[in-house]
């Protein structure tokens, strides 16, 4: 289910990489895996695994992109 996308995509600001759009739980999975900065919570582990299961198809995408803004926001990330 890696083709799954959001209704709304989300532009997420890093200080290393610069801004990246990210338009589903695969991408937010990846970006979370790869780009994310030290700054590990609660919130990083729950947006993890409910991207995983989006992939899975436990859980709506939509679910998964809630817990990707959550963690982006606990990061203190620039989301839009």
């Amino acid at each position: 289910m890696a083709s799954e996308k959001w209704n709304d995509p989300i532009h997420v600001g890093f200080e290393t990489t610069g801004a990246r759009t990210i338009s589903g739980p695969f991408d937010a999975l990846t970006c979370l895996t790869e780009l994310w900065p030290n700054v590990r919570g609660l919130r990083y582990l729950k947006a993890r695994s409910t991207c995983r299961a989006a992939l899975d198809g436990r859980k709506s995408v939509e679910e998964a992109r809630a817990e990707f803004v959550a963690a982006a926001e606990e990061a203190r990330l620039h989301v839009h």
